[in-house]
């Protein structure tokens, strides 16, 4: 389904943001993403021209996890940046080693990398890791051991609990319901 017509409009900037999964030898699992910005016209930033087309953002990252999802290790390129200071975030995505790419994700990410800790786009690049990773990851669309649903389950339209993918899917979840959390007595 396409998108409706466009008013008339003449382009201005271009975002490219891709990720790519991969299985490694050793049993771990990376994700590889990159970010690329670009102006389809030279433009001033900060009192240095850039040319037309060329990068002032390309960023990559690389997060190696296991099974369980917990980093083993992170590494970073600024391939282009607007600014001298910016490559001095880079260091700072180690403090992810050890981390869930999980519930809380974005949550994690602002405790490490958060306001002036990070780097705006190292951070856009990783919020969305996550989803790969969970796309990579074979595992990752299977039931829990402990009986409870897969974590993508009731996380959106095509997953409702109460929906037909789910029936069909996993109909073992089909209408499920969380157990309800003790009440405090406090």
């Amino acid at each position: 389904m396409p998108l409706p017509e466009p008013a008339p409009r003449q382009p201005m900037h271009t975002r490219r943001v891709t990720y790519q999964g991969f299985l490694r030898e050793d049993g771990l699992w990376e994700i590889e993403g990159e970010l690329h910005d670009s102006k389809p016209h030279d433009f001033d930033i900060h009192g240095t021209v850039r040319p037309a087309n060329e990068p002032f953002h390309h960023m990559r990252i690389r997060v190696s996890f296991d099974e369980a999802m917990v980093i083993h290790a992170v590494a970073v390129a600024m391939d282009a940046f607007p600014h001298a200071p910016c490559p001095d975030a880079m260091p700072n995505l180690q403090r992810m080693v050890g981390e869930v790419l999980g519930r809380g994700w974005r949550h994690t990410i602002q405790r490490h990398l958060g306001d002036i800790q990070g780097c705006t786009h190292l951070r856009e690049l990783l919020f969305n890791l996550a989803t790969a990773a969970f796309q990579t990851r074979s595992g990752a669309f299977a039931p829990n051991a402990d009986g409870r649903p897969p974590a993508h389950l009731g996380q959106c339209v095509g997953w409702d609990f109460n929906g037909p993918v789910v029936e069909r899917v996993y109909p073992m979840f089909f209408r499920w319901q969380p157990p309800a959390k003790p009440r405090s007595t406090a």
